[in-house]
């Protein structure tokens, strides 16, 4: 999306223009919204939103993700984009012209992608371990070559998928993919606890690779080929290259390239580094009054005095600068159909995001456990601004992140908190435009030098489904997926696949004492549950539900995390 409907003024925009633009991003039509209805009860969300501010911004309205929160209505919104368009209002630093870059050339690293490429060093304390996801699609008469010429096609395609990582800390892509070819595990003569090894051993050496970024290995695609016709790919892609949004878009184009060999689709007319730089320029130097770096460097100093220094305080069995590798598992569950569209149903009718309606109750469990009831919680947003109509179809590290200040030392009614915590995710994600590795260096400074961090996260993408019918009735569905970050000890991941949501925990076991994880997933799971089943449990306190978990599992808890301090 590059703007509302193609106008070139906001200011001649009409409520129909607006509604028509709103009922297109939802997928819905237009004569279903009425003018004053909350917006997020048809299904808008952050995500969404924030694309269409960084759209109606680069129209020239003096708009942003925070200012159309407040008021998420046609009427709001038509209002607000007419009333005081940015050019008019001078409410846009002076921005210098625009700078092409040299494709070929080398240019630096996001300040994610600098921390993800730091961590993976041995020496980083919970490093040595690549900022990486694996997944695996079990399939039918997937044919080797044609998934390996479709693999090349879709490299030749995307830039980064060919680039390598300097060791000054900068990133070049490369003419040509070092990629070696597909890798044919051959299965098909092997039956019950045989295959079963067999498959294991794959997963096993795949799962927890560090790939060589240094020589632009940064994916790999291998294909098991098992009894009766079965084929199983397994996918690793370094998320040095790709966030979740293009994850989905690398997935849909191998699928079209293995159905479609003969029409293979042109590569984006507009890259990565050239994105990067539109990027800093639309943002401005946090030292110009008045640019959107300035004001959300501002925006960050005046919140560091009460910002936590720290992560939920959750029992630890081991320190992390302890442990000596670090090896990520994975436990999921999935919210069916009706389970989900009642949660859904119940938060969109309150004026809630179903994203933080999970951050929230996420939020309650980890305070259950934690020893501090206020904390830090991570969270990435994938921030792809509408710079150039190609930025869509882009295969990149997109992510930004924005820290929450989770306070749970009140207690309130849940649809409260809720609301409260997608507030303050409103405003912090409105000032992204100051790193959040900057607001974490800030915030050392302000403590004397004390060490911050945020190593829980919760990250998710209910925009669209991860893996789409076109790869599914081509390549398989996904049956198995880890992913693994340094320097993070838990990170909840949420995927919508068709009507369902799979919830998932990624988090390095050492950690933590035995029965941990899993007594906190089943609250979780629990407190979802009451959520879906009565209408009445969003107007009590959730912190009771989880804390009488955490209670369960105290004393034990207490006792593994005493024998490791002994």
């Amino acid at each position: 999306m590059t703007g509302p409907r193609g106008l070139p003024s906001p200011r001649d925009l009409s409520r129909e223009d607006v509604r028509h633009t709103v009922a297109d991003l939802l997928g819905v039509a237009a004569d279903t919204i009425p003018e004053a209805d909350n917006l997020i009860r048809h299904g808008m969300d952050s995500i969404r939103m924030m694309r269409l501010a960084g759209g109606w911004r680069r129209a020239g309205a003096d708009v942003s993700f925070q200012k159309l929160a407040e008021n998420p209505t046609v009427e709001g919104w038509h209002a607000l984009l007419t009333e005081r368009p940015a050019a008019a209002a001078g409410a846009t630093a002076a921005r210098p012209a625009r700078r092409v870059v040299d494709a070929r050339a080398a240019f630096d690293l996001t300040p994610v992608q600098r921390a993800y490429w730091i961590g993976r060093g041995d020496e980083m304390t919970l490093g040595g371990v690549g900022c990486h996801a694996y997944l695996e699609f079990d399939g039918a008469a997937v044919h080797p070559d044609r998934l390996e010429a479709a693999v090349r096609r879709v490299a030749a395609r995307h830039g980064m998928l060919r680039t390598r990582f300097l060791d000054d800390g900068r990133q070049q892509v490369l003419d040509h993919s070092p990629w070696a070819g597909l890798t044919v595990h051959d299965l098909r003569a092997a039956e019950g606890a045989e295959l079963d090894q067999g498959l294991a051993a794959v997963r096993a050496g795949l799962s927890h690779r560090r790939l060589d970024v240094a020589a632009g290995e940064v994916f790999d695609v291998r294909l098991s080929l098992l009894p009766a016709g079965r084929t199983r790919l397994h996918a690793n892609i370094d998320l040095l290259v790709a966030d979740v949004a293009s994850i989905e878009v690398l997935l849909t184009d191998l699928a079209r390239a293995y159905r479609a060999p003969d029409r293979p689709a042109p590569a984006p007319d507009y890259g990565f580094a050239q994105y990067l730089e539109d990027h800093r320029a639309w943002c401005g130097d946090p030292a110009t009054p008045g640019s959107p770096a300035a004001d959300a460097r501002a925006y960050w100093a005046d919140l560091i005095p009460e910002l936590p220094t720290s992560g939920p305080k959750l029992p630890l069995a081991k320190q992390p600068e302890e442990l000596t590798g670090t090896c990520f598992s994975r436990r999921a569950f999935v919210l069916g159909a009706q389970e989900w569209e009642r949660i859904t149903d119940r938060a969109r009718a309150r004026g809630l995001t179903p994203a933080m309606v999970l951050a929230t109750a996420y939020a309650e469990v980890l305070g259950a456990w934690s020893a501090e009831r206020n904390f830090l919680l991570n969270v990435p947003l994938f921030d792809r601004q509408p710079l150039h109509p190609a930025v869509g179809e882009l295969v990149a590290d997109f992510t930004n992140l924005v820290l929450l200040n989770v306070d749970l030392r009140r207690q309130v009614p849940f649809a409260e908190r809720v609301r409260e915590l997608q507030r303050q995710v409103q405003r912090n994600a409105s000032h992204a435009q100051y790193s959040t590795l900057n607001v974490l260096r800030d915030l050392r400074r302000a403590n004397g030098g004390r060490r911050v961090g945020a190593p829980v996260v919760f990250a998710c993408n209910l925009g669209s489904d991860f893996v789409g019918p076109e790869f599914r009735a081509e390549l398989g569905e996904l049956t198995w997926m880890l992913s693994q970050t340094p320097q993070v000890w838990l990170d909840h991941q949420v995927y919508r696949t068709d009507d369902s949501v799979l919830l998932a925990w990624d988090a390095v076991d050492e950690l933590f004492p035995p029965g941990l994880l899993d007594a906190m997933l089943g609250a979780y799971r629990d407190l979802l549950n009451r959520l879906g089943a009565a209408d009445d449990r969003w107007d009590r306190p959730a912190g009771a539900t989880a804390e009488g978990a955490a209670e369960a599992t105290a004393g034990a808890t207490a006792e593994v995390t005493a024998g490791a301090a002994r």
